[in-house]
């Protein structure tokens, strides 16, 4: 069998319908009752953040941040992070991840949130929440509301609800 390479791009516009059905094999159609899937309700992933990785000309993984505040403090809700079941434990999620993080900090974005694996997470500079500091707008295992901060000092000031973008903006 030849050994295809992963190559890592922006997610362009033709790439949704595919990593839509990705989603829904992953996820299942309960994924839009998640409390992570209602902070990015509404809002479209921010397209210079969102990328794909591929092998060949398939998509096998999506990974997007959509604009949020976590209080008072502009940040991005990262999510889905999404890998092909075939192609697991072949280190395209961590790639996925350093791209959208590197393309984050590069834009001078100052914390991620994100609901997920702390151990798998904190490899890329993730921890967890502490209690009671921010709400989200659903249930979740508090153990699982992690924060990345791409900028020194970004977390500090982030107190309150976590608001999809368009919600943080008529409240």
């Amino acid at each position: 069998m030849t050994s295809l390479a992963l190559t890592i791009r922006r997610e362009h516009p033709a790439d949704h319908d595919a990593i839509e059905r990705m989603h829904e094999r992953a996820f299942g159609p309960g994924r839009f009752a998640r409390t992570a899937y209602r902070l990015r309700e509404g809002m479209p992933p921010m397209a210079d953040l969102s990328f794909c990785a591929h092998v060949g000309t398939l998509i096998v993984g999506s990974i997007r941040l959509t604009q949020v505040r976590a209080g008072e403090v502009p940040a991005l809700v990262l999510g889905p992070l999404t890998v092909e079941p075939a192609f697991m434990d072949r280190g395209i999620g961590a790639a996925l991840m350093q791209a959208a993080l590197d393309a984050a900090r590069q834009a001078e974005h100052g914390l991620v949130v994100l609901v997920g694996d702390e151990p798998y997470y904190r490899r890329f500079g993730f921890r967890v929440v502490p209690p009671g500091r921010l709400i989200l707008p659903g249930p979740v295992d508090p153990a699982r509301f992690l924060y990345c901060e791409l900028r020194e000092g970004a977390f500090d000031a982030a107190h309150g609800p976590v608001r999809p973008l368009a919600a943080a903006a008529v409240a």
